[in-house]
């Protein structure tokens, strides 16, 4: 599992094979079955987590009960509640596998310990999140300037392995659309 983390390291640091040993013992190794939590609405979050393989989502149950997908996660993408991760403060979110799925976890005292020794790893994590909130940043704007089927059509071109790999009713989830409506929409399209 070390090696996704290092591979994923090297793209934003330089970092030897000889730190990495050093700095890879401030992680440890989960395995989640299908439906399985990693963070549940309520648990203080403690934790950050790196998936190595499979895919994960965050969601919350908004007012009507319902499940809305705020985010997901596949290999080499990180995933916390970063405001209750930051205050290590109970979170509103529920982390789950969507699929069987491999992570990296490191709790916030032991990154806080890593970033003092390593203090390259403060730029990798600073680097890695301006990524996810660039990109955070650009979906907010996808949801404001789209039609519903212009959103739907750009994510399906641009994550064309995304659509086959996450069910339909969790992409419609994270979509903003009712699993119905998105039936309709992709059957409009095929025809």
């Amino acid at each position: 599992m070390a090696q996704e983390l290092l591979h994923h390291l090297r793209k934003f640091i330089k970092i030897s094979a000889e730190d990495f040993l050093d700095v890879i013992p401030y992680f440890s190794g989960r395995s989640l079955q299908k439906k399985d939590f990693l963070l549940t609405e309520g648990q203080i979050c403690k934790s950050n987590y790196f998936v190595i393989k499979g895919c994960l989502r965050m969601y919350f149950v908004n007012e009507k009960g319902v499940e809305q997908t705020t985010q997901f996660a596949i290999e080499n993408w990180w995933i916390s509640d970063y405001m209750a991760f930051q205050y290590q403060a109970a979170t509103s979110f529920f982390i789950q596998a969507v699929e069987k799925t491999e992570v990296l976890i490191i709790d916030r005292i032991v990154q806080d310990k890593l970033l003092d020794r390593f203090p390259i790893m403060e730029k990798y994590f600073r680097l890695t999140f301006q990524h996810a909130f660039a990109a955070s940043q650009m979906r907010m704007k996808y949801l404001y300037d789209f039609s519903k089927e212009e959103l739907y059509r750009h994510f399906s071109t641009n994550y064309p392995s995304f659509i086959q790999r996450i069910p339909q009713y969790l992409l419609a989830s994270y979509l903003g659309f009712t699993p119905e409506y998105l039936s309709e929409l992709r059957a409009k399209i095929r025809s």
